[in-house]
């Protein structure tokens, strides 16, 4: 396990722990939450050994093997999968092993060697490699594209896939959501659920975060608060604490208050003067009880846009995609697209990444222009558009105020806000950039601060419709309940990409779905989106399988010895009916057992949320032998369905054996 004892640690002269205590059981998934400057990072940097502790005692186990996501954008020649596969480290550590061996003629060494080799996965080492690889949204034939031809973002989604390709007892996640979309996201929490390891993961995705993880770990005021469940347990279970402090504290506030009086009062008087004197020491031996300081939350709201066209836009068999260079030949990515835009709609735009949702959200917003077909736009229509990369809009040298008074003087006399300096001054206090960070440039902020910006940008120009790509990379949870708030609040209309599942479900009424060069609605919520991903998924899955014996096999030059195509299909069907039939049982014994440990697990929750100050000792009694009797149920069910799962994997890969 993993414990710090009486921990203190500093970045600089600032303390960010202090004398802190906290014990992480193995197996547990963590999610690590905070205020950004609480000191996340920092603790990661502790556990992965690049900082140590100024104080106290930090033990992680010896024999553990840390995997994390490389934070340097890699550059290499290397295939996507054979990049990912060196990721294994144990594996390539074997494979230098092997070639030692050969080049000495040990017949030993290689023969122990290639044992070694087997036990560690190495002959199933590409096909896992690559299953990574698509699960997080690449397209079989980018398999073996070499790793520099990809962009930046898919690039650091390669490392994603490297660090979840390491065999490892503890792995360390710092915002894996943010190069991701929608699909690959629900594809990494199914990865994660089965992570058999230690995991603690920094996210700003609450959606996310209450999958993955059953430990929530809250840095506040230079401490770490652990709380036993995910991340709305950890809300609600804050709020009752918070709540039950600040009635502690009005309390003890009135007992102060009603014995100072009694002192003030009598201290004079010679026949109450010992009374006096001990209420006196009453107070001094009184433990004070902290008050709760609110934190300053942020907040805004978008004002009543200036008109309300109806439709928005329309637009009428467009086809959209990019113009090659000096007009040359177009490439298409969405073709014969008619729809309409109407006032006070909320639309939620779903589909996997590279499937064309910037290049549609690009083409409304006329950044691009259209191949062909026609776009109508209704009269008075004013767009706000937030950029996917907050650097599209802004000037890395300028600072905030100057944004300000260049976007006030494109609009002139038509300007929707008063555009004096100290109103603009004004503006951005509300979005926290009074003082000096109205004067900082905006390439030396965080990718939060750039974000916040950018919403103040919009918020001023006072659209009517807005266009929002992935607005939530880089903001704080804070934030984006701020975000979701001023949008529910919002009159016009909203279009929005986000990975952010909650930030989807609080602002959409309908969905529309980018995907095979077509723009449609999508009938059905978030979670019938995610079982689209997932029925599409496990398709793909199974396409790879089928395809990867066929491409391993030589076609044979007799004819008598080749198979037609069609008596092929008829024996691969044959197996698949042969695979279903014998797996069938212990699939359905699987799902039992997980429905069951799912109950077990929620009535643990349920007992364990329920032990609370006002318990009486008979009640705390009765309660945890029943919390044991569902752990030892519970641990009892995991084992069986190990073994249930071992037993369906070896069935699976004998059936599938030529």
């Amino acid at each position: 396990m993993i414990t710090l004892k009486n921990i203190t640690l500093r970045r600089g002269i600032k303390v960010l722990l202090d004398h802190t205590s906290l014990t992480i059981n193995p197996g547990e998934n963590v999610a690590l939450v905070g205020r950004n400057g609480a000191g996340k990072s920092t603790l990661f940097a502790l556990l992965n050994g690049s900082l140590h502790e100024d104080g106290g005692e930090f033990t992680l186990p010896a024999h553990w093997q840390l995997a994390q996501v490389a934070q340097n954008m890699p550059e290499t020649d290397d295939t996507a999968t054979h990049f990912v596969v060196s990721g294994d480290t144990r594996l390539v550590t074997l494979q230098d092993k092997l070639q030692q061996a050969e080049a000495s003629g040990d017949g030993m060494a290689i023969a122990q060697t290639h044992t070694e080799l087997a036990d560690a996965g190495a002959y199933d080492a590409v096909s896992r490699a690559q299953a990574l690889i698509l699960g997080l949204g690449f397209a079989p034939d980018e398999l073996e594209r070499p790793v520099n031809s990809f962009s930046g973002g898919w690039r650091m989604r390669l490392q994603l896939a490297r660090a979840l390709m390491c065999p490892s007892d503890l792995l360390l996640l710092d915002e894996p959501t943010n190069h991701l979309d929608l699909d690959a996201l629900v594809w990494l929490e199914g990865w994660l659920k089965r992570y058999p390891g230690t995991l603690i993961v920094i996210s700003h995705d609450r959606e996310f975060l209450d999958a993955v993880t059953q430990v929530t770990l809250h840095l506040e005021h230079q401490s770490i608060t652990r709380y036993g469940g995910n991340y709305s347990y950890f809300e609600e279970q804050r709020a009752l604490l918070l709540s039950q402090q600040q009635a502690a504290f009005t309390r003890q506030q009135d007992k102060i208050a009603h014995l100072q009086k009694f002192i003030d009062r009598f201290k004079a008087q010679a026949t109450k003067a010992r009374q006096a004197q001990s209420r006196v020491k009453a107070l001094e031996r009184m433990e004070r009880v902290a008050p709760v300081l609110a934190e300053a939350e942020f907040s805004f709201e978008f004002a009543q846009p200036l008109q309300l066209p109806n439709p928005m836009l329309s637009i009428k068999n467009a086809s959209m995609g990019y113009q090659t260079k000096h007009g040359g030949e177009s490439h298409t990515i969405l073709r014969h697209v008619s729809t309409s835009v109407l006032a006070g709609q909320r639309i939620g735009i779903l589909g996997a990444n590279g499937q064309g949702k910037s290049t549609f959200i690009k083409s409304v917003v006329g950044d691009i222009p259209l191949l062909s077909g026609e776009m109508t736009q209704g009269k008075g229509l004013s767009i706000g558009y937030f950029a996917q990369q907050e650097l599209d809009v802004l000037e890395p040298g300028d600072n905030p105020l100057e944004h300000f008074i260049r976007m006030a003087r494109g609009y002139g006399a038509d300007a929707p806000n008063p555009t004096r300096e100290q109103d603009l001054r004004n503006f951005l206090g509300s979005f926290q950039f009074g003082g000096d960070m109205a004067a900082q440039p905006v390439g030396s902020m965080s990718g939060g601060e750039k974000a916040r910006l950018v919403l103040a940008m919009l918020v001023w120009q006072r659209p009517n419709l807005l266009l929002l790509d992935e607005p939530t990379n880089h903001l704080d949870l804070v934030t984006r309940e701020a975000l979701g708030m001023a949008l529910n609040g919002f009159d016009g209309t909203v279009m929005l990409v986000s990975h952010d599942r909650a930030l989807l479900r609080a602002v959409s009424d309908v969905f529309w779905l980018v995907s095979e060069g077509k723009v449609q609605p999508f009938d059905g919520d978030l979670d019938d989106y995610q079982k689209y991903v997932q029925d599409y998924q496990r398709e793909q899955r199974a396409a790879l399988a089928d395809a990867a014996p066929n491409q391993q096999t030589q076609p044979s030059s007799s004819p008598t010895a080749a198979l037609s195509h069609k008596e092929q299909r008829k024996q691969e069907a044959a197996q698949r009916q042969q695979l279903a039939e014998k797996t069938r049982p212990l699939k359905k014994q699987l799902d039992k057992l997980e429905k069951q440990m799912a109950d077990w697990e929620a009535e643990k929750t349920a007992l364990e949320a329920s032990l609370g100050a006002d318990t009486s000792p008979a009640e705390w009694a009765e309660s945890g032998k029943q919390i044991k009797t569902l752990q030892t149920a519970l641990e009892e069910a995991e084992m069986q369905w190990l073994e249930t799962s071992e037993t369906l994997e070896a069935l699976m890969q004998g059936l599938q054996q030529p």
